[in-house]
């Protein structure tokens, strides 16, 4: 009933707006054109013309104006705009990454180790191809911001204000008017920058850029009868050729010689022109300080123009006592609150496929509204999320269409993906260059079943290939095979003391592995077998002799993770806890003698390790993160290769049982008992720039019982990282009181 109420309210309220628009005063018209991020200033610019009183009965946009324009034209002021751009993180938005909140920690994991990842189809046309960008998760903003207008519209009569926008056919060269159809889609066609992003593909249609065409679109809102028209551009000074450098600059200048198409005509007819200077931000600026600037400088022109724009109240035939209509949505738009779903639609998708999402997700078809049966916004991204990442899914779109009291769910799929390709390269300073790739491949099965492929090509070279089911509930059952050439330098108190070269092959079983939201839970058996190459070092290393040999084990694994940034988080937690229980034999583990023969056989090693970090954020850029880890090593046997490693800045980076330590840059061997606690301040400055302080400390012992009676490590690191789409750059220097010398760290990329 509230809802009906609020509609009847909008539609009289609108009505006021028409009976307003009617012969007694002129119909103004605001065209808004294009530029990339510089558009974030035509919210700036709509802030003053409300101020001043200025009514608004048509708007015209193009590209960044487009968005801008459909989003006033369903009935939100510019006030609202403002919170709305700001709310949203733009480095994701225009990227392809996934959403994976709701999906696998290993999911999560990969998105951020690989900086390029794209889906094949063999066999059939990538007809979303065709820029760097294919625009998924502008698409799914649109459909989000457009909640209740994702259908087929008029522009002119079905929303509040009526709205058109241009895009460009580059089948004909055609400039393409959009005065109806689904809004979202126009949007995203107005704004595909060629090279960019993808193009639109309507019909015989293929649509990029509509400011290749008509960049100001002011003979547009005239057609649609405006008498009055208000222009705002966002035209630099003209550049240079010492400005075209990049591949991107050359692309950006060919749009813009190609934007100046009517630019003069429709400056002819324009009653009041604005040109904001954009100085010191591009096209691409999306970053929460250069919209705040861009904002700002659009208010800036405007009030530069504010007699300017108070003369044209005479002209419209209205004067200081008119208010303009506070205009609402025609139709409910609710980013935050549930909508109740009356049924579900499922196109282009496998009865198997349409049974995982109902089943997973609990959708049901019933009569009766209930929370079961509801959506928001969030849910439409975690479904189309799933679409991409379990299904399989090149493209997959949700959308709510207005039916009875509520909203009929409907979920779109494109073609699936025949395979996935990731890929990521990184340097440092310990191990020079190094390449990752993987390839993840569907089975064609009933059930959801992946193969997951990764390579990795350096110092350590590292082959493995997983086998993961994805049923219909949170479980992931897994079965993995990975061979490592393993070249590895360890260090005595700062000094190299040996070099070990040894073949590791494992296979590991995990017929339990639930998989909930933040959470991973992990039961199997793995076997390993270590064939030993070659060691080089010092007179000591030489007495230990190395015997190629087999283990047996049984693990538990704990993973919980709910940071909000993989590498630099500013809120949230980090558990991770493992057990293991290693033999050779299924129930004990050999004893050997110094020259590597079989002496008798003990009880296994049980291994137990842990780590626990939390942030804690002050203000809006500190943040502390006191983090808690050790492993405890119990048994008459310990095998060296799975010794108490510690140096280097993550967790099993060169061999798997290594923990870091902040001021030891390399590996070195610790007594099997090894406990730490680490204090780290991270201190963001600008964006994406990052300063960090470690403080550790730790105690080790081969008892536990002497733990506490060993001399303390104790270690400060100082870094400097640049978060970049190639992954964090940056140095560390450190010092530690165990190698009581400091050492200088570079990294570039990602970490694997």
């Amino acid at each position: 009933m509230r809802k009906i109420v609020m509609f009847l309210v909008a539609v009289l309220m609108c009505g006021t707006v028409n009976a307003q628009a009617k012969p007694d005063r002129k119909k103004v018209g605001v065209v808004l054109s294009g530029g990339g991020a510089k558009g974030m200033a035509h919210i700036g610019v709509l802030k003053v013309l409300e101020k001043a009183g200025i009514p608004v009965d048509i708007i015209t946009g193009t590209s960044i104006g487009s968005i801008v324009g459909g989003l006033y034209a369903i009935g939100y002021n510019a006030h609202s705009l403002d919170s709305m751009v700001r709310a949203q993180d733009w480095t994701y938005v225009i990227t392809d990454k996934e959403d994976l909140h709701r999906q696998s920690l290993s999911d999560r994991k990969k998105q951020n180790t690989y900086f390029i990842t794209t889906g094949m189809t063999i066999g059939k046309r990538d007809l979303n191809a065709g820029g760097l960008i294919k625009g998924k998760n502008l698409a799914e903003l649109f459909q989000k911001l457009f909640v209740g207008y994702t259908d087929s519209l008029n522009f002119s009569t079905d929303l509040c204000i009526p709205f058109a926008c241009v895009a460009t056919n580059i089948m004909d060269n055609s400039e393409v008017v959009f005065h109806s159809g689904r809004l979202p889609q126009a949007i995203r066609a107005s704004m595909a920058i060629p090279a960019a992003f993808s193009p639109v593909r309507i019909g015989d249609m293929v649509l990029v850029d509509g400011g290749l065409k008509n960049n100001y679109p002011v003979d547009v809102a005239r057609a649609m009868g405006a008498d009055v028209v208000i222009g705002i551009t966002l035209q630099g000074k003209p550049k240079t050729a010492e400005d075209i450098g990049g591949t991107m600059s050359i692309v950006g200048q060919i749009i813009d010689v190609n934007c100046v198409n009517k630019y003069a005509d429709n400056k002819a007819i324009t009653d009041l022109w604005m040109n904001v200077d954009s100085h010191g931000y591009s096209t691409a600026s999306f970053s929460a300080e250069a919209i705040d600037s861009l904002i700002r400088y659009g208010e800036e022109e405007a009030m530069r123009h504010w007699d300017d724009i108070i003369a044209l109240k005479p002209l419209i035939g209205i004067d200081d006592t008119f208010q303009p209509p506070v205009h609402q949505p025609l139709r409910p738009h609710v980013m935050t609150e549930r909508q109740r779903v009356v049924g579900y639609t499922f196109q282009n998708m496998t009865p198997q496929a349409e049974r995982f999402l109902r089943e997973k997700f609990k959708l049901k078809d019933r009569p009766l509204a209930s929370d079961h049966d509801s959506i928001d916004a969030k849910m439409e991204q975690e479904l189309t999320t799933c679409m991409r990442v379990d299904l399989f899914y090149q493209t997959a779109e949700c959308r709510l269409m207005p039916e009875g009291d509520g909203v009929r769910v409907i979920l779109s799929a494109g073609n699936r993906k025949s395979m996935q390709l990731h890929a990521a390269v990184r340097y440092d300073t310990e191990e020079n260059a190094a390449v990752q790739l993987g390839l993840d491949i569907p089975l064609k099965t009933a059930l959801p079943v992946s193969t997951d492929i990764t390579l990795r090509l350096g110092k350590r070279l590292m082959a493995r290939a997983d086998l993961t089911v994805h049923p219909r509930s949170f479980t992931r059952p897994t079965l993995s095979y990975a061979f490592r050439r393993n070249d590895v330098d360890i260090y005595a108190k700062g000094d190299l003391g040996y070099n070990i070269r040894y073949n590791q092959f494992q296979a590991e079983l995990l017929p339990i592995s639930f998989t909930l939201q933040h959470f991973d839970l992990q039961l199997g058996l793995r076997w390993d077998f270590m064939h030993y190459r070659h060691m080089l070092g010092s007179e000591t290393a030489r007495q230990v002799t190395l015997k190629n040999e087999h283990f047996f084990s049984y693990r538990a694994r704990i993973n919980y993770n709910s940071e909000d940034n993989w590498h630099f988080p500013s809120r949230g937690a980090r558990f991770n806890a493992e057990y293991a229980y290693v033999t050779n034999n299924f129930a004990k583990l050999d004893h050997r003698a110094p020259d590597g023969t079989v002496v008798g056989s003990k009880t296994g090693m049980s291994d137990v390790s842990a780590d626990w970090r939390m942030s804690f954020t002050f203000g809006s850029r500190f943040t502390l993160q006191p983090m808690l880890y050790g492993r405890l090593l119990f048994g008459a046997v310990v095998p060296p290769v799975f010794g108490n490693t510690i140096g280097g800045h993550w967790f099993g980076h060169y061999v798997e049982q290594q923990m870091p330590f902040a001021g030891i840059g390399n590996m070195e061997y610790v007594s099997h008992h090894f406990v730490a606690a680490q204090l780290q301040a991270q201190h963001r400055i600008a964006d994406n720039n990052y300063v960090l302080l470690r403080v550790a400390g730790a105690q080790q012992a081969d008892r536990l019982s002497e733990l506490l009676h060993r001399s303390t490590l104790l270690g400060v690191q100082a870094s400097y990282y640049y978060n970049t789409m190639f992954g964090p750059v940056g140095a560390s220097l450190g010092y530690s009181n165990h190698t009581k010398q400091p050492y200088l760290f570079l990294n570039l990329g990602y970490e694997f």
